[in-house]
């Protein structure tokens, strides 16, 4: 039995030898061939490994804590909400845990201490009035000084806080402030200063705070100055002799229900909220455009295989004529794929670490990563890129192979002669299906009634450009039927030769024109699509807001509701609106279940709302607005199928569920928030208990200098507040964690970059190949130049082409946008973008095929007459 089961395993494995040797054969034979598979792989290789990089670097690491470093374990709230097992969605306020909770585990067994602490947001003012801000432009905040032990913090100077009005400081914050043990410091909480006096100065664990500056008050003092006594931002939890912080961290989430236990470095993501916001959005994005780069390595690399192979038909059809069986054509292109697959994602593991270490540099540049966030670079996302890459290049290599493996022998050698004409019939059918699919979503009432704009504008989107690929051909040979005598005159050489080419090879080169037009698409709805949203949320902003005057706080410090009491009896002052930023998540129905969203929020009071403050009421009545109510933006109203009168599930910013009733709807969402909610609610659930802005409308007719003198006046005691024109209030800090767009724009960036990578490979390998027709061109009369200004007539033809069918394509989808935005269809273009996606195109398909073409003509055309295919 054993002897018959290793005969077996030898049968499998010396045939499986005998192709890779004869595809290594083939390889070292056809260099130019596989160059383009190569390169593709390669540079997915690069992505997907990035990809994978980042990704384990948002599962296992982070940022130690630093105050939190004496802690074994450290408790907080569920900041984030699953929608799965797999997918979150993080709140953007400080989630907080009851007080009654720190006796709650400091019962729970193998506990020896448990502390809670406070996170209160300020601002240290030097002796001369400017502000000490935290190392690395880091934020300062308060603390009760039993907070201190989980560093724990030693006191380097003096003593700790015994009254109301005494401060520890860390020692670091105390230099960079110019302050000394005894002396007097302001210190700005919720707009309002108070002086208080350094009782001493402690040192922190570790030599020192990288990302924070600490004041430490009295107990007593941070729960007052918290705004909510009776909760805590963290607790931090120190273990009896040989418990394990593992270990107890599970014994805690047993006992004390609705409480997150972290340790080691994850301990770190609840005393930074931006380290756990960046891990949630790092893994989450990384995920999923490593899927989706592995389906486009996967479209890639079989498009260019199909063309290497359509290069051979000779030779596959010759193996075919001499007995070659379909299995072993597919064992031929499947070894031979191995090989060139292994290689490229060798070769392009190293480039996809630098990849990845510039893709964090620009999550820091945009605030959705903190500069100190680690980076962790093992063997795994090597190892899996390496599968990704050889699954994906040998799926490629099947389905390329399929075609040539089914057809016979006798047939093989007809089709060789000439270029396929026909397309499947199913290619064909899904094709031309997916297009009427595409504007059902973009053009009908799908679009507006159940998905928001950008989600049905991606969907159709894939669709169009799936779409193109399917019928790429088709397509483009009825474009040289109507254009081409106007893209070549006929009556030159060059334009007869180049229209007769094309039209005999409409395969071959829409093997280049394809890919084209789907990077033309995709890049034109991300640049129109994000012109749109922009154009049409700067116009609803300048039709809706009516203030003249915008108050705001430095460094994003808020402003407290002392300040607008303060302003409300200013002469000329006739309407006074404070605006709460936040975001907030939605659930509704949808289909089977239930979905979750997040959206802008803010909090107004409905007093004098209309003089700052026009949202364009569709529906209802923005005066109702008060405790247990909430008014929604048209478009999310029509997202989540809610109706005036209804009541819908919400979440606010730090996770209270709330379940109010819609009061009214309105247009202007994009310019001041899709979720307008009562001002006291908002601020209540806030971290910092403050308001983001305050409007401030003049009476007609008021001196503009008389007026910002009054309010200037008005505002001196509070000196984190500033008075500031219109604009002061669009450039005003919303919720945090907002560098979504970034993630985007960068992933957007990297396919549409890969993509043309694609192209450029295509084309290069689709000129190159014709070695031996530009070398009969010359042998039967026709000079260089003459063969030059052909490729010159083709490049015109890709050109137009790629540009007509991937403009067309972005068309329903941008109408669809625009017309769920701002119910007008036509869409908001942008000239620079249309300009550099038509710039970007030539250069990526003339500069390919002359720089090919310059290659396939340097050897001497008797030379190359007799060349090999």
């Amino acid at each position: 039995m054993v002897i018959r089961r290793i005969r077996r395993v030898v049968r499998l494995v010396v045939p499986y030898r005998k192709d890779l040797s004869l595809a290594w054969s083939t390889i070292k034979g056809r260099k130019g061939g596989f160059v383009g598979s190569f390169v593709a792989v390669a540079a997915g290789s690069a992505v997907i490994t990035a990809c994978g990089i980042l990704l384990m670097s948002g599962l296992n690491t982070g940022v130690q804590p630093e105050r939190y470093a004496g802690a074994s374990v450290v408790v907080g709230g569920e900041q984030s909400y699953w929608l799965d097992e797999t997918a979150e969605v993080r709140h953007s306020e400080r989630v907080t845990l009851p007080a009654s909770k720190v006796d709650d585990i400091a019962a729970v067994p193998g506990v020896k201490s448990a502390v809670g602490d406070l996170d209160i947001a300020l601002t240290v003012l030097t002796p001369q009035g400017e502000e000490a801000g935290g190392p690395e432009e880091f934020a300062v905040a308060g603390h009760g000084w039993s907070g201190a032990s989980l560093g724990p913090f030693d006191l380097r100077e003096g003593k700790a806080p015994a009254g109301a009005r005494d401060v520890v400081l860390d020692s670091g914050l105390a230099e960079r402030a110019g302050l000394k043990t005894g002396a007097e410091v302001r210190i700005v909480v919720a707009s309002v200063p108070a002086t208080y006096r350094v009782s001493g100065l402690a040192d922190a664990p570790g030599g020192g705070l990288d990302r924070q500056g600490a004041v430490f008050f009295t107990d007593d003092r941070a729960a007052g100055l918290s705004g909510r006594p009776d909760r805590v931002s963290a607790i931090g939890v120190r273990a009896e002799p040989g418990v394990s912080p593992e270990a107890l961290a599970e014994r805690i989430t047993s006992a004390v229900p609705h409480v997150v236990a972290r340790t080691g470095a994850e301990r770190g993501d609840v005393e930074f909220l931006d380290v756990g916001d960046a891990r949630s959005l790092v893994v989450e994005s990384s995920a999923s455009f490593g899927g989706t780069m592995v389906l486009i390595v996967v479209f890639v690399v079989a498009s260019t295989l199909a063309l290497s192979v359509q290069q051979r038909r000779r030779e596959l059809a010759l193996l075919r004529a001499i007995g070659a069986t379909p299995k072993q054509i597919h064992w031929m292109i499947g070894a031979e794929m191995t090989l060139v697959s292994l290689a490229g994602a060798l070769v392009g593991a190293i480039p996809g670490v630098v990849l990845a270490f510039l893709m964090r540099g620009v999550f820091i540049l945009a605030g959705a990563m903190p500069p100190d966030f680690r980076m962790e670079v093992g063997w795994l996302p090597f190892a899996a890129s390496l599968v990704l890459c050889v699954v994906s290049a040998r799926l490629g290599g099947w389905l390329v192979a399929r075609r040539v493996a089914r057809t016979s022998p006798v047939e093989a050698l007809g089709d060789a002669a000439v270029e396929p004409k026909k397309l499947s019939r199913v290619r064909l059918v899904i094709g031309f299906l997916l297009i009427p699919l595409g504007l059902l979503l973009t053009l009908n009432d799908v679009a507006v009634s159940g998905d928001s704009a950008a989600d049905t504008a991606a969907a159709a989107v894939l669709l169009f450009v799936v779409a193109v690929g399917c019928v790429g051909p088709l397509l483009l040979r009825g474009a040289i039927l109507l254009f081409g005598s106007l893209l070549n005159r006929r009556s030159t050489a060059a334009g007869f030769l180049a229209h007769a080419n094309a039209r005999a090879n409409v395969r071959r080169l829409s093997t280049a024109t394809t890919p084209l037009a789907m990077g033309v698409t995709l890049a034109a709805v991300q640049v129109f699509g994000a012109s749109t949203t922009s154009a049409a949320a700067q116009q609803q902003f300048e039709d809706g807001l009516r203030a003249d005057r915008v108050l705001t706080a430095a460094s994003g410090a808020g402003v407290a509701p002392d300040v607008v009491d303060a302003v409300r009896d200013v002469p000329g002052v006739t309407a006074v609106t404070p605006v709460a930023r936040t975001q907030a998540l939605l659930t509704f129905p949808s289909e089977d279940s239930t979905a979750t969203k997040v959206f802008a929020a803010q909090g107004v009071p409905p007093a004098q709302l209309s003089g700052t403050m026009d949202l364009g009421v569709i529906e209802g009545d923005l005066g109702k607005l008060r405790e247990g109510t909430v008014a929604l933006s048209r478009i999310v109203a029509e997202t989540v199928r809610a109706e005036r009168g209804e009541k819908v599930d919400l979440r606010l910013g730090d996770g209270t569920v709330i379940e109010p009733r819609v009061v009214a709807i309105y247009e202007r969402g994009l310019g001041f928030g899709d979720i307008t909610l009562p001002n006291d609610l908002v601020v209540a659930h806030t971290t910092s208990q403050v308001n983001t802005a305050v409007l401030i409308r003049a009476q007609d007719g008021t001196d503009a200098g008389e007026l910002d003198t009054a309010l200037r006046r008005a505002v001196e005691p509070y000196p984190t507040v500033e008075v500031g024109d219109r604009e002061a209030f669009q450039n005003a800090p919303g919720a945090g964690g907002s560098g979504d767009w970034a993630l985007n724009l960068l992933f957007q960036t990297l396919l549409l970059g890969y993509i043309a990578i694609a192209v450029v490979n295509t084309l290069v390998m689709a000129t190159a190949a014709r070695v031996r027709e530009f070398a009969m061109l010359q042998l039967v009369g026709a000079q260089r130049d003459q063969v030059r200004a052909m490729m010159n007539g083709e490049a015109r033809i890709v050109v137009f082409s790629a540009l007509l069918f991937g403009l067309l394509a972005t068309v329903p989808p941008l109408v669809g946008i625009s017309t769920s935005l701002t119910r007008s269809p036509v869409p908001s273009l942008s000239p620079f973008g249309l300009v550099a996606i038509v710039a970007l195109t030539v250069a990526l398909s003339w500069g390919s095929i002359a720089v090919a073409t310059k290659y396939a003509m340097r050897p001497a055309p008797v030379d190359a007459i007799g060349g090999r295919e």
